[in-house]
């Protein structure tokens, strides 16, 4: 089985790097594998991919040694097993509210006797039937980790008791919905998303588990790992297409060529 290169970065004290992907593009997924990112964000709570194209995206990662950390809805007990079998070596599970959620998040990714994950064997997580039931049981749990998003203040307020869950491997503030949720949409430099940043850290500190931070700068980068992030997510295709489309925008109409206006 495929060892998971985020559980490695942590266990040598280094942050991993995670890149978000949103088109539904194969070769942009063999791409980023093979470019030396740790870890692919699949996000299957708020796009549009299927089951079935999500496993031909995971397929192609495999060309690569990234990590996909796969994000499915809030509940989804069966989407996050076949995830897992489709090959992904993370569940990014969303709004988590308490420990007793993050508890049965943790029954259904892991293997008994840890949790209760159903098996089949025959997908690319074992790989196809190629390994002792109980080697690939064992290595399953021990390669498989979770993050969970805060995305509420009451669930932040509980970050502690949520990190302590045993099997939590990461804890993240889900920043967007949690502006929502609080009333200042969009504000990221309001002073409540800090404050529920540092409680997330702290959290994590203090229960020997680790977090992860999305980031949009260098400089936020080197901030939040010295802050103890374990994972920074940084950059997208989505980021690169639409800049890149704006910048030769911008170069053609500095040569005096007139263009409709953007949109975008």
């Amino acid at each position: 089985m495929r060892e998971s290169r985020v559980l490695g970065k942590l266990a040598k004290n280094q942050p991993a790097w995670c890149l978000s992907l949103s088109l539904a593009n194969p070769s942009v997924y063999e791409m980023a594998s093979l470019s030396g990112v740790d870890c692919i964000w699949l996000d299957l709570e708020h796009h549009g991919h299927s089951v079935e194209t999500a496993s031909q995206l995971m397929c192609a990662a495999r060309v690569g040694d990234a990590d996909i950390v796969a994000r499915p809805a809030k509940g989804e007990f069966m989407r996050m097993g076949r995830i897992l079998e489709m090959g992904a070596t993370g569940i990014m599970y969303p709004r988590c509210d308490d420990a007793a959620e993050a508890a049965e998040v943790i029954r259904w990714s892991k293997f008994a006797p840890q949790g209760v994950r159903g098996y089949d064997g025959t997908n690319p997580d074992m790989p196809y039937m190629s390994m002792r039931h109980s080697d690939y049981i064992r290595e399953a749990n021990e390669q498989t980790f979770v993050i969970l998003q805060l995305e509420h203040q009451s669930a932040v307020v509980q970050a502690e008791a949520i990190a302590a869950v045993e099997g939590v491997n990461f804890l993240m503030l889900g920043p967007n919905d949690f502006s929502i949720l609080s009333g200042f949409p969009g504000d990221f430099e309001h002073p409540k998303v800090q404050s529920a940043i540092d409680r997330i850290a702290a959290a994590a500190r203090n229960t020997g588990k680790s977090w992860v931070a999305l980031c949009s700068s260098a400089e936020q980068i080197q901030s939040y790992v010295s802050a103890g992030a374990g994972v920074i997510i940084y950059f997208s295709d989505m980021y690169a297409v639409r800049n890149g489309i704006l910048a030769a925008r911008e170069s053609i109409l500095s040569e005096g060529i007139p263009l409709r206006p953007s949109s975008i």
